[in-house]
């Protein structure tokens, strides 16, 4: 995660837990004007919409006085969702067992892009099992990380 991804997340963890949710994680997306702040909050009831516009603005406020971001961006509020990003050990650590997708920042076994199922994690490596073959991959590795959602 990058510095200012993690200056956001201690930023806006407290006002979204004031909220009664999570922050399960948030990206940053740098396209000048078009930059989006994606936010995902996520609670064991689930997420509706007005938690969503409740949570907009909450961190809206915090935003708008910290000033943490010097250009213009979209705030985005959502649910991770069934197919929900992973940003952190114990969020892969949650789901050992289930079959996720990470896009790497370096290869490994020669892909950039991996499938596979979390076996486990220890530190900041975590272990995939893809094809067979058990791969190790650095959590500060990966650019983006999602549960393969089940039907």
């Amino acid at each position: 995660m990058a510095t200012l991804e993690r200056k956001l997340v201690e930023l806006l963890k407290a006002p979204v837990e004031a909220l009664g949710h999570e922050l399960w994680g948030l990206e940053y997306i740098q396209a000048g004007k078009h930059s989006i702040l994606r936010l995902y909050i996520d609670n064991e009831k689930g997420i509706f919409v007005d938690d969503c516009v409740d949570a907009s603005r909450q961190v809206s406020a915090v935003l708008d006085v910290e000033d943490p971001i010097s250009t213009e961006y979209t705030l985005e509020v959502s649910s991770p969702g069934v197919d929900r990003p992973l940003f952190t050990a114990q969020q892969y650590e949650l789901y050992t067992g289930e079959t996720v997708k990470v896009q790497l920042t370096m290869p490994v076994a020669g892909s950039r892009n991996l499938k596979g199922t979390v076996i486990g994690i220890e530190g900041q490596m975590l272990t995939l099992s893809v094809d067979g073959n058990e791969l190790i991959v650095a959590l500060d590795n990966i650019r983006k990380g999602n549960l393969i959602a089940k039907f």
